[in-house]
C-alpha cells in the first residue's frame, strides 16, 4: 500500500462526499412527487379497509330483537 502525496483533509472527504450526494439529491427530488402520491393512495386505503372491516364487525355482532305482542 502506498501513501499518498499529500494528507487527505477534511475538506477534501466533504468535497467528495457533496459529489457523490449531489446525483442522489437530484435522484430524490424527482422521485418525491410519486412517493407522495403512493403514500397518500396507502394511507386511504388502509382507512378504507379499516372501515369496513368495522361495519362487518359491527353487523356481525348486532341482534336482532323481534316483539310480538301476544
Amino acid at each position: 500500500m502506498t501513501s499518498p502525496a499529500k494528507p487527505i483533509t477534511r475538506g477534501d472527504l466533504e468535497a467528495k462526499f457533496r459529489q457523490l450526494a449531489g446525483g442522489l439529491d437530484d435522484r430524490v427530488e424527482d422521485a418525491r412527487p410519486r412517493l407522495m402520491t403512493g403514500a397518500v393512495a396507502a394511507v386511504v386505503l388502509v382507512v378504507a379497509v379499516a372501515y369496513l372491516m368495522g361495519r362487518r364487525s359491527g353487523r356481525r355482532r348486532s341482534d336482532i330483537v323481534e316483539i310480538r305482542r301476544i
